[in-house]
């Protein structure tokens, strides 16, 4: 007789320009496909904004990474190829090259939050790490963010629709507050069952001893 999985939710707070999210996204999906059978996932995406004063044109990266950090050319240089390796080593492809700007969010995470009713959330947040990071597209832009959508199976008018309205602001700006209040300064964050936190993008061993830890204290 074997064991049923255990249940667990997860939420994945992110902001789709974080390199190290789309690291953790890729590291975390390994893990919980090593613990097939040991775990069942409730995936949830939930928003947070690195730059919520951006304006729709963006900015330089490495303009906003100097301002931000302090960061030199050289060592601007030496992050972004830790991040491209990274991402190689776990599948996801950082075009260095492609992208060069780093943009508003917000309605990104508006179009996230409308994909979880639609049953196409995961899906949508991976298609915009790769239209970010792998492709070096704009996503604060409307026809871009539509045509993301789209590429997940989700109506295209429904998400212009969405886009030139308020609609999913409210909920976005709430889940934010919700998150920031209770603690969370940096992502990728992720949180087990409301109350365990992993934070970084971790390697994939680590999420999956920390979720093998945490399935077998819940069972």
């Amino acid at each position: 007789m074997t064991n049923a999985p255990t249940p667990l939710r997860i939420d994945f707070v992110a902001d789709v320009v974080c390199p190290w999210c789309a690291i953790g996204l890729a590291s975390l999906s390994q893990a919980l496909a090593r613990l097939d059978g040991v775990v069942q996932a409730e995936l949830h995406f939930e928003p947070f904004e690195l730059n919520p004063q951006l304006g729709p044109e963006g900015q330089d990266i490495f303009e906003h990474l100097q301002q931000k950090y302090g960061m030199s050319r050289a060592q601007f240089a030496e992050s972004q190829e830790a991040i491209r390796q990274r991402g190689a080593a776990l599948g996801f492809t950082f075009d260095m090259g492609a992208r060069s700007r780093i943009y508003n969010t917000f309605d990104a995470h508006r179009l996230v939050r409308w994909a979880e009713t639609a049953g196409h959330q995961p899906e949508l947040e991976r298609a915009l790490f790769r239209a970010y990071f792998s492709e070096g597209k704009n996503i604060s832009d409307h026809e871009v963010l539509a045509g993301v959508a789209e590429s997940v199976s989700l109506p295209g008018a429904q998400a212009r629709a969405i886009l030139a309205s308020n609609e999913y602001a409210a909920v976005v700006r709430e889940a934010e507050r919700f998150w920031t209040g209770n603690g969370i300064q940096g992502v990728p964050a992720v949180i087990v069952d409301r109350k365990h936190l992993i934070s970084g993008g971790q390697p994939v061993e680590v999420f999956e001893q920390a979720l093998r830890q945490i399935a077998a204290e819940t069972h």
